[in-house]
C-alpha cells in the first residue's frame, strides 16, 4: 500500500484550516457533499463550536447528517439545504474558517455543478465574515464542463483582495494531469502581523 501523505487536495485544505481553527470556533462547509469536510470541521470546533454546512442537494444533506450521527458530531452542526450564495442571509456572526469543494457531488448528478456567480457571491460574504487570522480553503475540481470558468472567476476575485489584509496563494499539481484540482488559500491577516 502506498502512503500518499498529503496527496489529496482535500487533505491539504484540511491541514491548512486545522492550524488556526480553534475548539469552540465557528466554521462553514460551503459545499457539504458527502459530509467529510463537515465532519472534519465539527471535530475541530468540538461540542462548544458551531459548523454551518450548505448543500442544495437533499441526498448530500442526508449523507452528511448520517456521517455526523455515526461519529457523534451532529449537535454542533447546522445543516442547510440551501445554496452557499445564501450564506450572508443566514449567518451574521464572525467565522474562523470556510471550506469550499467546488465541482459536483461525487457519486451524484454530474450535471449539478457549482457555478462562478454563486460561488463568488458566497466567497465575498465569507471574506467579509472572516475573523482576523481566519482561513478559507477552496478545492477547485477542473475536470468537468464549466470548471475553467469557475477557476478563472475565483482567481480574478482573489487576486484583487487587499494584500495588506489578506494572503492569497494557489497550489497546483505539477506532476499530474491538467485536470487535477487546484487549491486556493485565503488567510485574513491577524492584527499582530
Amino acid at each position: 500500500m502506498i502512503n500518499r501523505g498529503l496527496g489529496r487536495a482535500v487533505d491539504i485544505v484540511q491541514l491548512f484550516i486545522a492550524q488556526t481553527l480553534p475548539s469552540g470556533g465557528v466554521a462553514i462547509d460551503a459545499t457539504a457533499g458527502n459530509g467529510y469536510d463537515t465532519l472534519f470541521l465539527a471535530k475541530q470546533v468540538g461540542p462548544a463550536g458551531r459548523v454551518y454546512a450548505f448543500d442544495i442537494q437533499e441526498c448530500a444533506i442526508t449523507a452528511t447528517k448520517q456521517l455526523l450521527i455515526d461519529h457523534v458530531a451532529e449537535n454542533q452542526v447546522t445543516l442547510l439545504q440551501k445554496g452557499h450564495e445564501e450564506l450572508g442571509l443566514l449567518i451574521q456572526e464572525d467565522i474562523d474558517a470556510v471550506i469550499f469543494n467546488l465541482g459536483y457531488l461525487p457519486g451524484g448528478d454530474h450535471r449539478l455543478i457549482t457555478k462562478p456567480d454563486t460561488t463568488i457571491a458566497a466567497l465575498k460574504t465569507a471574506v467579509k465574515l472572516l475573523r482576523r487570522g481566519g482561513r478559507i480553503g477552496l478545492t477547485v475540481y477542473t475536470g468537468h464542463p464549466g470548471a475553467s470558468e469557475e477557476l478563472a472567476a475565483l482567481e480574478e476575485y482573489t487576486k484583487e483582495l487587499a494584500p495588506a489584509e489578506f494572503n492569497v496563494t494557489k497550489t497546483t499539481y505539477l506532476n499530474r494531469s491538467l485536470r487535477a484540482p487546484v487549491i486556493i488559500f485565503v488567510e485574513k491577516a491577524s492584527l499582530c502581523e
